[in-house]
């Protein structure tokens, strides 16, 4: 992409919006963030915008493919398992019993009563990397991403996002001098049921009872979804506060206008099948990999 066409992503970097009365999110926009390519330019988009005691709250899909955590999932050749879980069990049994009964969400329901055949191999990927507890969850298993990816391909979780959350968080430091907090979140959820909150994501900060798979989506039914899952925290903060912190991130980006919450939110890119999209198509379109939070200042 031209340098004219980047300046104006950054001209249009700024948006704010107030949350609950306390909170305030700055959208932090960038170029498509390739495989294998660094993701200092979040750093970069980010610290003119950033103050003293600010939250960056950085999506994991940019980091896990900057990281070059891809999965070619046509090279995958589906399983008698894998046929069962894309077929029988989640586009029949959760789309058309378990999925009305347990009152998931009405997309949810939608999409995998409309699974494609490559959910065989993406099953069989789940299997291969995450095992059965995982591979049963009907829908966004183990945080695999297929959306922001290009082709076939699919995205894992990044690498130790803890230790990531601390890199940047200090490259932050070097650049500017600004004490900020760096927090790496995913989509799925966080649940809690009385006193205990769990994911049934394989990882998450250690607040939060994670690789739960299947058990924790079910177990979540009873309790109540509380925000997206903290991955990583570059510093110590009270739990209720990160959530809260994440939950205002999570709002924020989900108003962008190319928001990709779903493989088929992707098709909207393509005139073909999502399969057929490139790392040029991706790359047309801002991304908003980040979002600064503040906690507005209130005058006396």
């Amino acid at each position: 992409m031209n340098q004219k066409q980047h300046n104006y992503h950054q001209s249009e970097n700024i948006q704010y919006s107030e949350l609950r009365g306390s909170l305030t999110t700055i959208a932090i926009k960038t170029d498509y963030i390739k495989p294998g390519e660094s993701y200092d330019i979040i750093v970069e988009s980010a610290v003119k915008f950033l103050k003293d005691d600010d939250f960056l709250v950085v999506s994991e899909t940019p980091l896990a493919i900057a990281q070059g955590r891809l999965v070619d999932e046509s090279e995958f050749i589906p399983s008698i398992s894998a046929y069962f879980l894309a077929e029988m069990w989640s586009k029949y049994l959760w789309g058309y019993f378990f999925g009305p009964l347990l009152r998931i969400k009405k997309r949810t329901i939608k999409n995998l009563r409309r699974l494609p055949p490559e959910a065989r191999s993406h099953k069989e990927v789940i299997l291969k990397y995450y095992g059965w507890k995982h591979a049963l969850k009907p829908a966004s298993e183990a945080g695999v991403d297929l959306s922001n990816a290009p082709g076939t391909f699919v995205s894992l979780l990044p690498n130790d996002p803890q230790a990531v959350s601390e890199e940047m968080e200090r490259k932050i430091f070097d650049r500017s001098g600004k004490r900020v907090t760096v927090m790496i979140i995913d989509t799925d959820a966080t649940y809690k049921l009385r006193k205990t909150m769990f994911t049934s994501l394989p990882i998450s900060i250690p607040e939060i009872k994670n690789d739960m798979g299947i058990f924790g989506y079910l177990l979540g039914r009873l309790g109540k979804i509380i925000g997206p899952t903290p991955l990583g925290v570059s510093k110590s903060h009270k739990i209720d506060n990160i959530i809260m912190i994440a939950v205002a991130a999570e709002e924020c980006q989900k108003n962008h206008e190319n928001s990709m919450e779903t493989v088929y939110d992707m098709q909207k890119l393509s005139k073909g099948d999502f399969n057929d999209i490139t790392v040029e198509i991706l790359g047309s379109i801002t991304h908003m990999p980040a979002v600064i939070v503040r906690k507005s200042v209130k005058s006396d």
